[in-house]
């Protein structure tokens, strides 16, 4: 099966829209390393496992929240948890600093991650009405 990044999303209820909410966060929080990274691949991965364990997390609490989820929000969570899943696959294991090659493999898997990433967080900020917020989140003039 393969998937395609979500081109559109509308919140079906309060609830849905909370779980949106909370991805679009999570989403804009763990896509990119901190300052804190020790050089190895291993430990740019760890923000997107804890971004995996998030996604678990607002699709669990989302399902219990309603009567019948909605099947394109849980599309949404699991194409991000499938895109993400290939990276840290690849690299969770490698404790080794990186070196020039292996930084520009890692840095191509995380730009392929990232790219989904930016679309998903688009249609959850156009369809839950946080396009101003994601733009305010977004400046580099502070």
């Amino acid at each position: 099966m393969f998937w395609f990044a979500p081109v559109s999303w509308t919140p079906h209820d309060e609830a849905e829209l909370i779980a949106g909410w909370r991805l679009w966060l999570e989403l804009g929080d763990r896509t990119w390393p901190s300052a804190a990274w020790d050089g190895t691949a291993a430990d740019v991965v760890k923000p997107l496992r804890e971004l995996v364990a998030a996604c678990d997390e607002i699709e669990m609490g989302y399902r219990e929240a309603v009567d019948e989820p909605s099947e394109e929000f849980i599309r949404i969570i699991q194409f991000l948890v499938w895109t993400v899943s290939t990276v840290i696959e690849l690299w969770a294991d490698d404790e080794v600093p990186l070196d020039a090659e292996r930084i520009a493999l890692l840095h191509a898997d995380l730009a392929g991650f990232a790219e989904q990433a930016e679309r998903v967080l688009e249609v959850l900020a156009v369809s839950g009405g946080w396009t101003g917020l994601a733009a305010e989140h977004r400046r580099t003039d502070r």
